[in-house]
């Protein structure tokens, strides 16, 4: 038998088990998939916003995978960390171990004022109203949505993620399973302008044209984009050659300009075409932060400074600067790495060296140490780019099998680690969480509602009999 750990539960971590699953040259294969949470599907669960259902509704093919006979889910077990297990401990137990933990925290702009309270990462938010447990119930409802402007800076999905959610009517969001504290704050946002706000220009925004029409169709608000912005883009008048996406996007803000802040790429006339829109949305290009400005002890806006094509593709500074007020200022530039403790690290990519998903310590294979997902490759592609790279690194780890199966593991690797003072949730756990989430769901007469907190999803997972 080869016994494999998947470190991460996520898209990539349960691609991984199904790759594993789906071979045929080791027939004899046991999975155990490990979280340092007790839930599963990682960003799927905590990074998918709450009205994307269609999107999240992917739990339902990695739901199959994990309840596979072969597969064991075993939560609330960190890898790494001061309270979870060492990889070299893990590696006892397990033919070979496969990381997947993802790139889980976000680039710095590095401007000054950036610490200041109001001044977040996306990501921080996103997991806010994602009820990720590690943020904690209110983080955001005391004064960070009370004044009337917010600024994002960057110009990718996640942006505009929350951007929408900011211009979105809690009504809209009561039939999702955002948390109750995260709905009450947004129902009190006093937030009427948010500013998606991109150092370059359109033709190197990197969101996607489906998520970039919704923010057209909300109900309640307007797109707002400067023509003249748009014309500072070499590539705006002339996007023949330009790949497929970014000629749809143009066109999309072509449409909304020419309607002077039209709606979902439709032209005038659509939901968020009307003039008493209670929101609006500003699509601003050719802006870099410099500074966020401070009053009263905490943000106040930011200061950019205009930028303008160069002859190299990139863009220059014009020596103007402009000024946007906010009281929420959210950086939406990226993900990055982080060092998993007892592992090779390369800093400078935010990856664990590898080839093909071997593990390279001092530039050599690492006998049953493999990676996959954006530990490996870095923060790029989308959800189901972790399938390819997942079954590259299964071909490595197969390649490797005859070898590793000759080291003696753990017959029972959870009973190893609960003598080791850990406290494996297992799918019963899981499910036992999910139906203390309908019931709570049911007393609020809403569909699931997340529990938020550590003790809360423990408590939940422990009553097996609810």
């Amino acid at each position: 038998m080869l016994s494999v750990a998947v470190v991460g539960s996520g898209p990539s971590g349960v691609y991984t088990a199904q790759a594993l699953l789906q071979q045929s040259l080791v027939p004899d294969v046991r999975v155990h998939v490990l979280d340092r949470l007790p839930t599963p599907y990682g960003l799927v669960r905590y990074g998918v916003a709450p009205d994307h259902e269609k999107i999240k509704s992917l739990q339902n093919s990695l739901r199959a995978v994990l309840e596979d006979e072969r597969v064991t889910f075993v939560g609330n077990v960190g890898v790494g960390g001061p309270d979870g297990v060492s990889p070299a401990r893990l590696a006892e137990l397990y033919h070979a171990v496969v990381y997947c933990v993802g790139a889980s925290t976000d680039r710095a702009l590095a401007v000054p004022g950036e610490s200041l309270p109001g001044s977040y990462s996306a990501t921080r938010f996103v997991s806010w109203y994602s009820a990720h447990p590690d943020i904690g119930a209110d983080p955001f409802a005391r004064d960070a949505l009370d004044g009337r402007s917010a600024v994002v800076i960057g110009v990718g999905n996640v942006a505009v993620d929350v951007a929408r959610i900011l211009a979105r009517g809690a009504d809209e969001l009561r039939t999702t399973d955002v948390p109750r504290a995260a709905l009450s704050a947004l129902a009190a946002s006093r937030v009427r302008e948010v500013h998606i706000v991109g150092r370059r220009g359109p033709s190197q925004a990197r969101f996607t044209t489906k998520e970039l029409r919704e923010l057209g169709a909300l109900p309640g608000a307007r797109v707002v984009v400067d023509p003249a912005e748009l014309a500072l883009d070499p590539a705006y008048a002339a996007p023949d050659g330009l790949p497929a996406v970014v000629r749809r996007n143009l066109a999309v803000l072509r449409g909304w300009s020419a309607a002077g802040a039209g709606s979902g790429g439709a032209g005038a006339g659509g939901p968020g075409d009307a003039a008493g829109a209670a929101r609006r949305i500003r699509l601003r290009f050719f802006l870099r932060p410099v500074e966020l400005l401070e009053r009263g002890g905490r943000v106040a806006g930011v200061r950019f400074a205009r930028t303008a094509p160069d002859s190299a593709g990139g863009v220059r500074d014009t020596g103007r600067y402009e000024d946007i007020e906010a009281r929420l200022v959210l950086r939406a530039v990226g993900y990055r790495g982080v060092e998993l403790p007892g592992l090779p690290f390369d800093p400078v990519r935010g990856t664990v060296p590898h080839t093909a998903g071997r593990v390279l310590r001092d530039g050599v294979p690492s006998p049953g140490e493999y990676v996959a997902g954006w530990i490996k490759r870095g923060p790029t592609g989308v959800i189901g780019s972790n399938r390819s790279c997942a079954k590259e690194t299964v071909a490595s780890l197969l390649e490797d099998a005859a070898g590793l199966t000759l080291r003696p593991v753990a017959a029972d690797p959870l009973a190893v680690l609960r003598e080791w003072g850990l406290r494996p949730v297992e799918w019963a756990g899981w499910l036992s969480i999910e139906r203390a989430e309908a019931e709570l769901g049911r007393s609020l007469g809403r569909g699931p509602v997340k529990i938020p907190d550590w003790p809360g999803l423990l408590a939940a997972a422990r009553d097996e009999n609810r």
